[in-house]
């Protein structure tokens, strides 16, 4: 049973210049206990996509289509007063930076309290007691609720803002970079601690993430988003191990691995597509190796390929070709060239 379905969501942002449409027609689910990762280069459309769940779309952006169903119920319809009912008590947010989530002025605690009172019929002293439990299950002593942010570590404040997420056993939880800032050794540990707690929760859960590796050690389906579009969607097994899609392939090719027989890493030529006025064809067009005329002019519309795997390119037979060639820094070589030849770099 799906717990959140996302259904042909459009996101557009008011612009001097016009719509810019940064999510674009996207659809994807989650079913419930289980775990999606959305992964692609910045701008792409990820975070856009999953804070509006939530309705945290800055002030010109809007959900212009589409549907965001949780728990059968159709939030994108809801008021701002409607979807707070929502915020904390059925979905919440780990949030990139953990200073700018905590107040700096109130001590870490009282935070946690302040929400977990905001949203439930409880005392103070049963607020408290809540949180010192949550900060042992995070692996933080009691004792840091009265610190001020200013005064725990990185690790430690992100460790609290995960607390603060979980401080109403919610059903879906929204992890928007959560680790970015942090060294990879803390970055490891709480990585580890938050699958942790969210699997003894059975609660589900959406990394938003331009690091793959992140998403291949908690997520069980990927979706790979380029320029506000769905390019692959799929378990993660099967996006990591059998790519389908070019730009996956990219992606791939762009991150180190101990797996792969890598001798270099090979960098995606350009830049992503002005969505304010959007190509009509394939997005990845201009930086895709293996593009044509029937790609510019045709935007591909998404096939499954497998069991629950879908991919959004005109040539999906193709896939074996372009996985070998792909692998070679010539085969992007030659998109650099034609960039430059048609003055798009």
């Amino acid at each position: 049973m799906s717990l959140l379905e996302v259904n042909n969501l459009k996101i557009y942002y008011q612009t001097t210049k016009g719509d810019l449409k940064a999510v674009d027609d996207v659809s994807f689910e989650i079913p419930e206990g289980k775990n999606l990762g959305l992964v692609g280069e910045s701008g792409c459309g990820k975070t856009t996509a999953a804070k509006s769940v939530m309705h945290l779309l800055p002030k010109n952006g809007r959900i212009a289509g589409g549907e965001i169903i949780y728990k059968g119920q159709d939030l994108s319809k809801l008021s701002q007063e409607e979807i707070r009912k929502f915020r904390w008590n059925e979905i919440s947010l780990i949030s990139q930076s953990a200073m700018s989530a905590l107040n700096p002025v109130y001590r870490v605690g009282d935070q946690i309290i302040e929400a977990m009172r905001a949203h439930k019929n409880i005392s103070k002293k049963e607020a408290r007691e809540r949180a010192e439990e949550l900060f042992d299950i995070v692996g933080l002593e009691k004792k840091r609720l009265k610190a001020y942010p200013h005064q725990m570590s990185g690790g430690m404040k992100q460790r609290a803002v995960i607390a603060m997420a979980l401080c109403l056993d919610p059903g879906l939880i929204i992890a928007d970079e959560p680790t970015t800032a942090l060294d990879v050794v803390v970055q490891d540990r709480i990585l580890n601690k938050i699958v942790e707690i969210q699997k003894s929760h059975k609660s589900s859960m959406v990394f938003i993430t331009h690091d793959i590796s992140v998403v291949a050690e908690t997520c069980e389906r990927t979706c790979v988003m380029y320029a506000g579009k769905v390019m692959e969607l799929g378990p993660t097994n099967k996006i990591f191990n059998d790519p389908r899609h070019p730009y996956t392939l990219g992606l791939q090719n762009a991150f180190p691995s101990i797996q792969l027989d890598q001798k270099e890493l090979i960098s995606i030529p350009g830049f992503p597509p002005d969505l304010v006025d959007a190509p009509k064809g394939c997005r990845f067009f201009e930086r895709c190796p293996f593009g044509d005329e029937q790609c510019e002019l045709e935007e591909p519309t998404i096939s499954q390929v497998g069991e629950e795997h879908y991919v959004a390119c005109h040539y999906i037979d193709s896939y074996k070709k372009f996985k070998e060639e792909s692998k070679l820094k010539e085969t992007w070589d030659a998109v650099k060239r034609r960039q430059e030849e048609r003055g798009v770099v």
